[in-house]
């Protein structure tokens, strides 16, 4: 890491930021005193909506949140309304949506910690108006300097089971690089909801309900998840209050001093001591090696548009685009039948599964050649030709090699502030409750992402072998499917979009896209309308057929249903698929062409601010927030 002795405090903001923040204070005192007037407390509201004790109408001083949200001057996307209300209200304050970016991750963190959170990674894509490229934080876990490719040859539960899954943490290292470069609120601020929620504790919502009774054995066999989720002998249920007071203390410090606490000081050593105490291989040289990757994001082509998203080690990019352009060979005839239109989406899914295992970490193989092959159009207009409209084919028609990567869920949100300033960023511990450790001295619950590797003993269902391109080796980063994107059009942003739920995101993705930019849905049916899911082994379609959380069913429509298996295909219903996040910024008047060109920004002018739409998925318990 650079910057390794620097602590991170007040004095890191600069003078004029300092004058900012003392003029917006003095704003917040008078608003205070106005509205402390009327008998209304601003605080004493605030903490009893960030306890999930409150409604959207207990809210004021422009909080506005709900099952959509639409403004002009920013919003916040998250799977959580409370940690989507924390980032929005930092951009009410004038903060980057990088800012806000760090405060509602580090939110997520701790009321959806089955998901993410600072002992696991991220992928972050952030976006600038002023700038012509956007830029890609790589903050995913790293396997520790001791690792190797035969690890787990004599216990393979280990590899996604336990200390020894743990890969080297990333987030906190990359939230503090991309603050560094676009942040304008203090570090220290930015941490204090998420520290409140951990001391002074947080309803459980039913999403988080939902994983721990699911999960309640991984919990009551770790004594530190015991401790947080188990704490008076039996697992927390939805409504309760659960609190993390150690994670409390670690932000705390991770606020006051920055990641040198994380990376170099006592927070990292005791989180080292826990880990090694219970199997695991992680040092401190570990966490002092750690390098965050900051890059150009990768820009491609498809359908008219710009896609900005995470090269290598993400699939996401390379796998969304080539399906889109797949799609894209047959021009305006893919939107005509919305059931014709669905087979050849679950034929290309196919096709992007059997190439996606080519890819690795760039840093330890060339993906170069693989890569080209997935962005390439005439590639695209080639497999084009081999899919049927009639029929599919048994899963070695789609020149498979290499057996799958399988991995689990994360938390995406999406941000845009009132400048057009975008983030779009995927975090992860991969599992549910990652490895099912939880430091007890830190409350820091730990990743397993080095389950994300491939392995040269790995049995799989694909019965395939394992990817050499994945194969562990020291401070590389595991192949992943997370698919955080920006999209722009003539130099303007038109969404930004990501999801959560492994395997099934890009998938997931995709259809959210092609709902919204190529068969005209709006952005709220754009995602809750059902989606079929596709591994290539085994060779079947998986179709939503749930009831979310607020009463609504999603199931694909009968018509679809036997189009698809008149086809020959096989079906299969699930309860669960992907969760995707999605703002979208439209204007009154067509200012942007919609047509389809070659995609490439070309009319870079004045900047445009149109009206951005937030949805957050109703499959999870998630609602946006705007200024």
């Amino acid at each position: 890491m650079e910057d390794p002795l620097l602590g991170i405090d007040d004095r890191l903001v600069g003078d004029k930021a300092k004058k900012r923040q003392r003029n917006r204070t003095i704003a917040l005192c008078l608003v205070l005193f106005l509205v402390g007037i009327s008998g209304f407390s601003y605080r004493e509201n605030l903490t009893t909506w960030l306890s999930g004790q409150v409604t959207k109408h207990d809210l004021s001083l422009g909080t506005n949140v709900g099952d959509v949200i639409e403004s002009e001057n920013g919003v916040v996307a998250a799977d959580d309304g409370r940690c989507s209300e924390i980032g929005a209200s930092v951009l009410r304050r004038g903060g980057h949506a990088v800012d806000a970016a760090v405060a509602t991750s580090l939110c997520l963190g701790v009321v959806n910690p089955m998901a993410s959170g600072i002992g696991g990674g991220a992928f972050m894509i952030v976006a600038s108006p002023t700038d012509s490229k956007a830029q890609a934080f790589d903050m995913r876990e790293t396997a520790p300097l001791t690792a190797s490719k035969d690890m787990y040859k004599n216990d393979e539960n280990a590899k996604s089971n336990g200390a020894l899954s743990v890969g080297v943490p990333g987030e906190i290292a990359g939230l503090y690089k991309a603050w560094r470069q676009y942040g304008r609120s203090t570090w220290k601020s930015l941490f204090q909801p998420a520290i409140e929620l951990a001391r002074d504790g947080f309803i459980v919502a039913p999403y988080l309900d939902n994983a721990i009774s699911s999960h309640s054995s991984k919990i009551m066999n770790d004594p530190g998840l015991r401790k947080v989720f188990a704490p008076k002998g039996r697992v927390l249920r939805a409504g309760e209050t659960c609190y993390n007071k150690e994670l409390a203390k670690s932000l705390e410090a991770v606020a006051e001093n920055g990641p040198l606490a994380f990376y170099h000081g006592p927070v990292g050593e005791k989180l080292v001591g826990d880990v090694r105490k219970a199997g695991g291989i992680i040092t401190m040289e570990d966490l002092r090696s750690y390098e965050v990757g900051i890059t150009d994001a990768m820009a491609a082509d498809a359908m008219g548009f710009t896609i900005h998203g995470m090269p290598p080690p993400s699939s996401g990019t390379v796998g969304f685009t080539m399906i889109l352009n797949i799609l894209d060979s047959y021009t305006k005839l893919y939107a005509a039948d919305r059931n014709l239109g669905l087979h050849r989406l679950v034929e290309a899914m196919k096709h992007m599964f059997a190439a996606r295992m080519d890819l690795g970490d760039p840093a330890f193989v060339n993906t170069t050649n693989a890569v080209n092959r997935m962005l390439s159009r005439s590639h695209a207009n080639e497999i084009q030709k081999k899919i049927f409209d009639n029929t599919t084919f048994p899963p070695e028609y789609y020149f498979y090699r290499w057996n799958q990567l399988r991995d689990h869920g994360t938390s995406h949100f999406s941000i845009v502030d009132s400048d057009r300033n975008t983030v779009s960023m995927t975090t992860s511990v991969n599992y549910v409750f990652g490895s099912g450790f939880l430091s007890p001295s830190t409350g820091i619950i730990l990743n397993n992402e080095m389950d994300d590797f491939s392995v040269p003993t790995e049995k799989t269902p694909d019965k395939l072998p394992p990817a050499p391109a994945n194969f562990i080796e020291p401070n590389k980063r595991p192949l992943s499917s997370m698919t955080p994107l920006v999209i722009t059009k003539d130099g303007q942003l038109v969404a930004a979009l990501g999801g959560s739920g492994g395997m099934n995101i890009i998938p997931a993705v995709v259809q959210v896209f092609l709902n919204c930019f190529v068969l005209g849905m709006k952005p709220r049916d754009a995602v809750q309308s059902s989606r079929v899911y596709h591994r290539l082994i085994p060779n079947v379609v998986k179709y939503e057929d749930l009831t979310v959380i607020n009463g609504d069913h999603i199931e694909l429509a009968e018509d679809s249903k036997m189009f698809l298996e008149e086809r020959g295909h096989e079906l299969e219903n699930i309860a669960a698929g992907a969760i995707v996040q999605l703002v979208v910024q439209s204007f009154e008047e067509e200012h942007i062409d919609r047509g389809r060109k070659d995609g490439k920004d070309s009319k870079k002018g004045n900047l445009l601010k149109g009206i951005l739409t937030a949805v957050s998925d109703p499959r999870k318990d998630g609602k946006p927030a705007a200024v």
